[in-house]
């Protein structure tokens, strides 16, 4: 620390030595110079601004006008369309006088949703012509245009598109929600070409070299001089064909969350002032593109002539800034790292936010599940994730924490979110999928870190859920009848001890019923004066009438309206799924795990209950099925798995209309039990050989009985009971 301190005083008094004599020089032979070239470039800057600000402003007047002829088109025709709902033939006559009588709309349609019906007119040179939005080759319904006002309730302008089924152009299109009495819901849509908007862009001088540029609230590329990149490229296609990814980085971040302002970045090796605002309602945003050049050409000509005079003079300072140089060298070499490592935190946050799933809605197809989740870190990494996907209709989910923060955390999040994306593609239980991930990580645990972790798999068919906790916050059961706790057994989490013995549960969710997952940022969530969020507040804020992203935004708004300027102490991760599917199937499943251990057995015989209590079978036949199962599963503990080792057994049972199904699966030593010699009953107790009975069990009570070997090495021994 003292040695700290010497060289920090070292290098103040050599920069202020070196300093007072530069400022001498630099004031006796430059002064006037230096301080009428600074002026006029501060001036030639405040114009720039001025004048770039001053365009973008009209620019958006411009379209907000075109957008407010629209709005104000539709909005006077909403009246008659709501009367004409129960008529679809009147339909036409609306969208064709809306096209014919407001030349800034190129097309209408009114769009049904209970009905595969969408008469559409538009406009092609001076002729009226009218068509149907309702064909094979166009699914209406799936569009953006249609499913946003709906999902909104209210006015809203689409991403722009090129619509080959409509208007074959490309356009923008202004569409509302309408319903009238009888319940019958439609959109009503204006279509807009976007041809004026190039006009109006090409129009958009600063300066003679200057352009500009239109994006929408994707980032993609509407209008700019290279009409190659309209509609092909992205903004962020932009850093990485310029050249400059580090400038448009933040520019990108900014443009897309509607700021506006100034930024300096280099095209084609030259300097360039980027000035960019947005456009009200719309998210677009527009960019003025100046070259510095021709902001400073005239100043910087004078400036060259007065730095070949400075030369003379610089020359004299330079050994005297050559030792101000070698003392400050090691601060630089500082702030250098410094810089780096910040860059580094980016890079690094930007490769953790890939791993997780975050376009939402992630299944817009799918009408049986609605999700939404958000991960705020607290530093520029986190340890908290989340994943989910689809596979075999069968919804696949993980919450997770890591204790801990920052890069620590996140080296320890990726490893965890890749083992559970590599465990479940060929696991179906919770249970084996944390206690998989949990021996793998106790193997390589040397931090001494551990992990929380909720896993579920969510039968989209049926609405059953399994799950497994390892030491997690229990989720909440959003329903009609109000919200409740789910009951989980806590487990240790993940990473402490290996072959540890975690429990898996079940639950049976009903249509409309949300399941609200989330770390302990969020309870824990402090304010200004240390107060916790807490799950009392949490439980206000969960609303069974509000869909996935409508519930995650709630609770965001909640959290931040409490902790207002404090600052995030930890991690704060929320997902939140609902079951949707009202259609549910007759057939369910259950599952039960056993070791390797005789003593397990008695489970058996409850689980069969449970199963033939859902499938309605009567005693005696209970009975058998509890006979033939306990064969084929003490046979599995039995000589499965080489002595004195721990090993699992999976039992599924599918209940079905009219059969019973059990799957007996292991990962032990390969055996086909059906390719055993049929049993010679018809000998004397002591001549008939040892082995042999329980097949013959099985065999007479089920009416089907195959075995097959995976190609991940499990034994599995399927049993099938047909019901009368």
């Amino acid at each position: 620390m003292a040695r700290k301190k010497s060289l920090d005083s070292a290098t103040r008094r050599a920069a202020n030595g070196g300093l007072i004599i530069v400022i001498v020089a630099i004031v006796a032979l430059e002064a006037t110079s230096l301080l009428q070239y600074n002026f006029t470039h501060r001036v030639l800057e405040a114009e720039a601004n001025k004048r770039a600000e001053g365009q973008l402003k009209a620019t958006e007047l411009q379209i907000l006008n075109v957008m407010d002829q629209v709005e104000t088109a539709v909005r006077n025709s909403v009246w008659s369309v709501e009367q004409q709902l129960g008529k679809p033939d009147s339909l036409l006559a609306i969208t064709t006088r809306l096209v014919a009588t407001n030349p800034v709309i190129c097309g209408s349609t009114v769009a049904l949703k209970d009905k595969n019906l969408a008469p559409y007119s538009y406009q092609e040179g001076n002729v009226i012509l009218t068509s149907s939005l309702a064909t094979e080759e166009y699914d209406y319904k799936n569009q953006e245009w249609f499913l946003s006002p709906i999902g909104l309730g209210s006015g809203y302008w689409s991403e722009p598109y090129f619509d080959e089924g409509g208007g074959n152009m490309l356009m923008t299109t202004y569409s509302v929600p309408v319903k009238d009495k009888k319940g019958n819901v439609a959109v009503f849509t204006a279509d807009v070409s976007l041809d004026w908007l190039a006009e109006m862009m090409d129009n958009v001088k600063v300066y003679p070299s200057s352009f500009s540029m239109l994006v929408s609230r994707e980032g993609r590329i509407m209008a700019c001089p290279a009409e190659t990149l309209v509609m092909n490229h992205t903004i962020e296609d932009l850093a990485h064909l310029t050249g400059d990814a580090e400038s448009f980085e933040g520019i990108n971040r900014a443009l897309l969350s509607g700021e506006s302002g100034r930024a300096s970045v280099n095209l084609e090796g030259k300097s360039q002032y980027l000035f960019f605002d947005s456009v009200d309602r719309t998210g677009w945003a527009m960019s003025i593109v100046i070259p510095e050049e021709e902001v400073y050409g005239e100043v910087n000509r004078i400036g060259r002539m007065v730095i070949v005079l400075q030369i003379i003079g610089i020359a004299m300072l330079i050994i005297i800034l050559f030792f101000m140089i070698k003392s400050q060298r090691k601060m630089q070499e500082v702030e250098l790292n410094k810089s780096r490592m910040e860059g580094e935190l980016q890079v690094a946050r930007g490769i953790q936010m890939s791993m997780i799933p975050k376009i939402f809605p992630p299944y817009p197809e799918r009408g049986d599940v609605d999700m939404y989740a958000a991960v705020v870190p607290a530093k520029e990494v986190g340890g908290d994730l989340y994943d989910f996907y689809i596979r075999e209709e069968k919804l696949f989910f993980c919450i997770g924490d890591v204790s801990g923060k920052g890069v620590p955390a996140s080296l320890v999040m990726a490893v965890t979110r890749s083992l559970f994306r590599t465990v479940s593609a060929h696991e179906k239980s919770p249970q084996r999928i944390v206690t998989s991930i949990n021996n793998s990580m106790a193997d390589m645990n040397e931090t001494n870190m551990f992990v929380t972790m909720f896993c579920g798999v969510l039968d989209l068919k049926t609405g059953h859920l399994r799950y497994c906790n390892a030491g997690h916050n229990a989720p909440v059961l959003v329903g009609k009848g109000g919200n409740a706790e789910l009951h989980v057994i806590p487990n240790l989490p993940l990473g402490v001890l290996t072959e540890m013995s975690f429990t898996e549960q079940e639950v049976d969710l009903e249509c409309g019923t949300g399941l609200f997952l989330y770390t302990d940022g969020l309870t824990e969530a402090e304010s200004a004066t240390h107060e916790l969020f807490g799950e009392e507040r949490m439980y206000k804020a969960l609303n069974a009438n509000l869909c996935s992203g409508e519930q995650i935004q709630a609770m965001t708004d909640a959290v931040k309206a409490f902790v207002k300027e404090a600052d995030q102490s930890d991690d704060l991760t929320m997902l939140y799924i609902r079951f949707m599917n009202n259609h549910v199937s007759e057939e369910t499943e259950r599952h039960l795990i056993l070791h390797n251990d005789i003593q397990q057995i008695p489970q058996l015989a409850d689980f069969v209950e449970a199963v033939a209590d859902a499938a309605k079978l009567d005693v005696a036949l209970t009975m058998s099925i509890n006979l033939a199962l306990e064969e084929a599963v003490s046979n599995v503990i039995m000589y499965a798995y080489p002595k004195g080792s721990d090993g699992l057994v999976d039992i599924e049972a599918i209940v079905r209309k009219d059969s019973l199904q059990f799957i007996v699966s292991d990962n032990g030593i390969p055996f086909d039990p059906t390719a055993a010699p049929e049993a010679d009953i018809s000998l004397n107790l002591d001549e008939r050989p040892i082995g042999g009975l329980g097949i013959f069990l099985v065999r007479n009570i089920m009416d089907e009985v195959t075995y097959t070997r995976s190609d991940d090495g499990k034994n599995i021994l399927t049993m099938t009971k047909k019901l009368a």
